[in-house]
């Protein structure tokens, strides 16, 4: 594989690219490094290549003149469509996508790249519409310049490259290589500071090694990254190792109130609103499925109230809870409450400490990220409020310590029903690759 490097410092590159598998990958004609600076492109006697921005702002702009002629020199046309001849194009920037193990793969299968190395506050954005960029990021945070960037994605696409690798199996039984995390792995001696080798390691069982080695990187990654575990597919044997890890469960700091008053009526006005029996089953169904603390359906009508007390009691104690344990386990959850106060003493007497007042709504500007909630619960009880008619009323928005932004912020159609809300919002803080 040919690989352009299109960079105002190519010294940068020149002792990574002579050390260990990259330089004998290159004496072996594997990887084909050319260097271009667009210095070189240049035609005043300064050799200048940045300048100011417009618009004024910190820093400086890479020119676009020296660096559109330096991809002119690798065969990059202006203003045109890639041929399928032509190296891949890739920008180096942290605005572009992930680069994964996927993308490292996609990249192998290349006769020829051209990497781009951005300096300062980055390129002209004309080029981005000249030539065919594609953007591709380390990570959300910034360097001094794609040239660490571009070495880092040489080593993960050289490596997939045939007779890169030492061993070739080895470049699929690494981090990622399965979307999985690596499973540990053990040297000579056996027993070291009195940490003895897993004696699986040590049987000579090969089927046995191969099943631990694989849940000891489901275990892995369902602790350090679990969002990995969304690609993979799981046997049912796997599914029972996973469910029978320790581990934290941040659903039990969790409380769901379901507000019936002051809730908003089709008129923008405060009123209160009838509880509804699917609201009632629903969310009491998704709260024991995401393993919340509790749910508190709340309205101040006395009759509501014993109207819902009479069905709590029919399929928790009553005829319900032996026809249908399932649905009495769900309702178990369910504490009425008379106001917002009430519910959250509840949730105080619970936990020994007052809980965080979170409001949701369609209309609401948010002040806190799913993500940032789902780290507050790693240390205090929340109690999430949900609207019932049109939403939470003013009133009750005024008591919240944070609002969740709504579910479909750049959706036009925001009436979801509560029940339907309420498990969107759960699966969002809970879910199980979060």
């Amino acid at each position: 594989m040919r690989i352009n490097i299109v960079t105002l410092f190519p010294e940068f590159f020149a002792s990574p690219l002579a050390a260990g598998l990259l330089g004998r990958a290159r004496e072996a004609g594997i990887l084909n490094i050319h260097l271009t600076n667009p210095r070189d492109f240049t035609t005043d006697k300064h050799r200048t290549v940045d300048d100011r921005p417009y618009g004024g702002g910190p820093g400086m702009v890479m020119l676009p003149e020296p660096l559109s002629r330096a991809l002119q020199s690798l065969g990059h046309e202006v203003g045109k469509p890639a041929p399928p001849s032509a190296p891949r194009l890739v920008y180096l920037t942290p605005k572009g996508r992930p680069l994964t193990q996927m993308e490292a793969r996609n990249l192998a299968q290349e006769q020829a790249l051209t990497l781009i190395c951005g300096r300062y506050e980055g390129i002209d954005a004309r080029l981005e519409e000249l030539f065919p960029l594609e953007g591709i990021s380390l990570g959300d945070f910034v360097l001094n310049g794609g040239e660490t960037a571009a070495l880092a994605l040489i080593e993960a696409v050289g490596r997939l490259l045939p007779g890169f690798m030492g061993h070739e199996e080895s470049g699929t039984e690494e981090s990622f290589s399965a979307s999985l995390l690596e499973y540990p792995h053990f040297t000579r001696p056996e027993i070291f500071e009195r940490l003895a080798v897993p004696e699986v390691l040590r049987s000579g069982d090969h089927a046995r090694i191969q099943t631990w080695r694989r849940r000891q990187a489901l275990a892995a990654t369902l602790n350090i990254r679990p969002d990995l575990l969304d690609g993979v597919a799981l046997s049912p044997a796997e599914t029972d190792f996973l469910n029978a890890l320790p581990r934290h469960l941040p659903g039990r700091n969790l409380y769901l109130g379901l507000v019936h008053f002051p809730v908003l009526d089709k008129e923008g006005r405060s009123v209160a609103v009838s509880l509804t029996n699917l609201d009632i089953h629903d969310i009491a169904r998704a709260a024991k499925s995401y393993g919340i603390g509790g749910f508190h359906p709340i309205t101040p009508l006395a009759d509501q109230r014993a109207l819902l007390n009479t069905l709590l009691y029919h399929w928790t104690q009553g005829p319900g809870s032996r026809s249908n344990p399932d649905r009495a386990a769900a309702l178990g959850l369910a504490r009425p409450a008379s106001s917002l106060e009430e519910a959250a003493t509840a949730v105080e007497n619970l936990c020994g400490q007052p809980p965080w007042i979170v409001g949701t709504g369609a209309r609401s500007t948010p002040t806190i990220s799913i993500k940032a909630l789902r780290s507050l619960l790693q240390s205090r009880p929340v109690l999430l409020l949900l609207g019932t008619g049109q939403g939470l009323a003013p009133e009750i928005l005024e008591c919240c310590n944070d609002l969740l932004p709504p579910i479909r912020p750049l959706g036009r159609y925001n009436h979801l029903s509560v029940r339907s809300a309420a498990a969107i919002f759960l699966d969002r803080i809970l879910g199980d690759w979060y």
